[in-house]
């Protein structure tokens, strides 16, 4: 898998179970919620994650990669990233941006499908 394919499997996968805000996926521990946590609606990490391990709070090299080529992407509160911080605070910085008020699953499938199609112009 490519990273311009984790982008446009992502895209698909909250497509199909919606976007969380605020965490990686409802109900995380389980207390109230049964259904298995790969399909619940995700945070764009989680996203990002299960579709490279199955499991949205395992992560990977591959989801590290398309975590941060996402990140350098998107702007919060019109600021980009700092590129020096590594991978969990590129996480924290896409998170921030999924979470914004009235962000939606359309939008954050949007910039999926625009990071795959810029990645694969790039590559």
């Amino acid at each position: 898998m490519t990273v311009p394919q984790v982008f446009r499997a992502a895209a698909r996968l909250l497509v199909v179970n919606g976007l969380w805000k605020g965490d990686f996926c409802p109900d995380p521990r389980d207390r109230y919620v049964k259904t298995p946590h790969a399909e619940r609606p995700l945070s764009i990490v989680a996203a990002l994650m299960c579709v490279t391990t199955g499991d949205p709070h395992m992560g990977s090299k591959l989801a590290d990669e398309a975590i941060v080529v996402l990140a350098m992407r998107l702007e919060v509160d019109g600021e980009a990233p700092d590129a020096d911080l590594g991978r969990p605070w590129m996480a924290m910085h896409v998170d921030e941006w999924g979470d914004f008020e009235g962000r939606t699953a359309e939008s954050a499938v949007a910039v999926l499908e625009a990071a795959a199609d810029a990645s694969e112009v790039s590559v």
